[in-house]
């Protein structure tokens, strides 16, 4: 399987596979009160989905933590994107798009969910599930510093 990316904000670090903040305030594929975790396929896609939900303009000396994950022969659920609900990339997000995430969270069949993007639907976006048992086989890279080319469409505060 292949690796997977997050970006977290340095403070969060301890915590960026707990799901905190995931239950604290929901995500495109679960609901406020759900433990998950959302990471990327590349490094470049996990910069997008962490860009367009930071304020703005960007402070130019935040420091970001970039995780490098490896699945470890965990497996990983992968629907078809004909099954997934016909409004997922909608903002605000759907119930729906939430409801489908909660329902895999709830069969516990994989602590994987491979899902497209909403920004790059042709690149994957992953939810793990920390307490799904396989978690713990899951490598996860310690944290590197990371920050955003300040070239970024004029958006960051110098």
């Amino acid at each position: 399987m292949p690796d997977a990316w997050r970006i977290d904000n340095e403070k969060w670090a301890t915590s960026s596979f707990s799901g905190f903040g995931a239950a604290a305030v929901g995500g495109r594929w679960s609901p406020a009160g759900l433990h998950v975790v959302y990471a990327s396929q590349h490094l470049s896609t996990a910069s997008l989905e962490k860009f367009v939900h930071l304020p703005r303009p960007i402070p130019a000396a935040m420091k970001l933590i970039k995780f490098a994950i490896t699945f470890n022969g965990v497996a990983m659920e992968r629907p078809p994107i004909s099954s997934l609900p016909a409004n997922w990339r909608a903002e605000p997000v759907v119930v729906a798009s939430q409801q489908f995430g909660e329902d895999w969270y709830r069969r516990g069949a994989t602590a994987v969910l491979a899902i497209p993007s909403a920004i790059i639907p042709e690149e994957e976006n992953y939810l793990f599930n920390p307490a799904h048992p396989d978690f713990k086989k899951i490598g996860i890279a310690a944290p590197e510093p990371f920050t955003f080319d300040p070239r970024l469409a004029g958006l960051i505060r110098p």
